[in-house]
């Protein structure tokens, strides 16, 4: 593969050492992506007449949730492929390696969030519009971490934002990905998502302020956003994965939650008959008073 006259470079190394402590620049992105996703979900739940409190509580164990469900998912679809997975003992769960699948990560996060949600009295749907435009932000910001792996990138191309990928990030591809030199150039995935979640970011929060949604229709059109491109992506990337008919797995998964996501926000938004009225408000966190104590009258002495 010849060298290209204009290129996106990737880092030499995706971890730092500062004295005694390493940081690998994948934790860093996923920790950026966290606080955004935080950040806009409790703007939007605090200008609805929730509280950031209850929008913490619901981030922590949404965070533990997400990180285990997405490794879960990695390490059950990727174990012959992932070859840090068995370097050491531990492997099944070196998230700073990389290897997250998103498809464990929504599921089980959103599940462990809305727990939170349940028990505090607020409704779980409201809940799940408030947060679909900052799960597409942090999904976004988080793709970086591919880029300081240099990992998950596309086919082979000669076009002037080709990604420049070391000969040492190649191992597993196929004999025809793999350049013949020191690098070689491929499709910069990780852009490409970036972009196209950063623009559903904004298309959500305006069709939210635009149209008056059945709660959670917004959640229904930030999963199909998202699956639109990932399943675009699937068709790209040349990582190695298990197929299926000859299309990567991951590539059915986007697909088969893409059409369930279409089909349950035109069902809900346009054909179910509401039972009840549209939910817009949330409800403040109840400040828990101790019994009070009866002052007798007479003169203070």
């Amino acid at each position: 593969m010849t060298a290209l006259l204009a290129y996106i470079p990737s880092p030499s190394s995706g971890s730092f050492h500062i004295a005694f402590f390493t940081i690998h620049m994948y934790g860093v992105m996923l920790l950026l992506g966290i606080a955004g996703c935080i950040w806009l979900t409790g703007a939007r739940w605090v200008r609805w007449g929730g509280d950031w409190d209850l929008v913490f509580q619901m981030s922590l164990w949404g965070v533990i949730g997400g990180i285990v469900g997405a490794r879960a998912y990695h390490d059950i679809s990727s174990w012959n492929q992932d070859p840090t997975v068995h370097q050491h003992w531990w492997g099944f769960a070196a998230v700073w390696d990389g290897g997250l699948g998103i498809w464990g990560a929504i599921p089980v996060g959103c599940l462990a969030g809305a727990v939170v949600i349940r028990r505090s009295g607020n409704s779980v749907r409201l809940m799940m519009d408030a947060v679909a435009p900052g799960l597409l932000l942090a999904q976004g910001i988080g793709r970086w971490g591919n880029y300081w792996n240099q990992e998950l990138y596309g086919k082979p191309t000669s076009l002037p934002w080709g990604l420049r990928i070391d000969q040492a990030h190649q191992a597993g591809l196929a004999p025809q990905y793999q350049s013949t030199g020191p690098y070689g150039y491929y499709q910069p995935t990780f852009l490409y998502e970036f972009l196209w979640d950063g623009i559903g970011v904004g298309v959500l929060l305006w069709i939210d302020r635009r149209f008056r949604l059945k709660r959670p229709a917004l959640f229904a059109l930030y999963v199909a956003w998202y699956t639109t491109f990932r399943t675009v992506e699937e068709v790209m990337r040349i990582d190695p994965s298990n197929y299926f008919l000859g299309m990567r797995i991951n590539f059915w998964v986007s697909l088969a939650v893409w059409i369930a996501a279409v089909a349950f926000f035109i069902w809900w938004q346009f054909i179910r008959v509401a039972s009840a009225p549209v939910e817009t408000k949330a409800k403040p966190r109840k400040i828990e008073t101790g019994p009070t104590m009866a002052v007798p009258k007479g003169r203070v002495r």
